[in-house]
């Protein structure tokens, strides 16, 4: 996924004034709150998508919203909102959190099936990979997408093991039209 250049510099902003601040991991737990919220509340994402309604009305509502979180981190939502980048809040919180992994050696893993599979299988297909490091931890996320038909797509940060269905027939498909 690309993250904009805007969300890399406030989440590593973030991130410096919390490792100077010793509060790296509370604004780590709750800038995973505010994925969640922003993931599930569409409704929310409207409201801070709507053009035509001003920012201290935002700044307002997502303080009532976010009223659980440090001072930190609503000081960082309002900014965002003050500086009408409220549209990126959601990746801001979310490129901070991928920092704080890389930081501590977390490996981001995402694994597409065309169905949903088995503790076994899933373990299975880890094991078998040579790019996760099974002895490091690691983040896995696991997507289903029957569009693919079956097998299965391993992402892991930036390399990729596309064993999909899908792939292996537009591959044949492409080299029949080559000959």
């Amino acid at each position: 996924m690309l993250t904009s250049k805007v969300a890399k510099r406030y989440a590593q902003g973030l991130l410096d004034f919390t490792n100077e601040s010793g509060q790296t991991a509370t604004v780590f737990s709750e800038m995973k709150e505010v994925v969640k919220l922003m993931k599930e509340s569409a409704d929310l994402n409207k409201f801070f998508l709507t053009p035509y309604i001003d920012s201290k009305k935002k700044v307002e509502v997502a303080g009532q919203i976010f009223k659980g979180l440090s001072q930190s981190s609503q000081n960082l939502i309002t900014l965002v909102i003050r500086h009408g980048r409220e549209s990126q809040l959601k990746n801001i919180a979310q490129e901070f959190i991928n920092k704080v992994e890389d930081i501590n050696g977390v490996q981001r893993v995402t694994l597409t099936t065309a169905t949903q599979l088995s503790k076994e299988n899933l373990e299975q297909i880890l094991k078998t990979s040579n790019l996760v490091n099974l002895k490091t931890s690691f983040d896995l996320q696991v997507n289903v997408k029957p569009e693919i038909l079956g097998g299965y797509i391993l992402r892991v940060g930036d390399q990729q093991i596309d064993a999909s269905v899908k792939s292996k027939l537009n591959q044949v498909k492409k080299d029949f039209s080559l000959n």
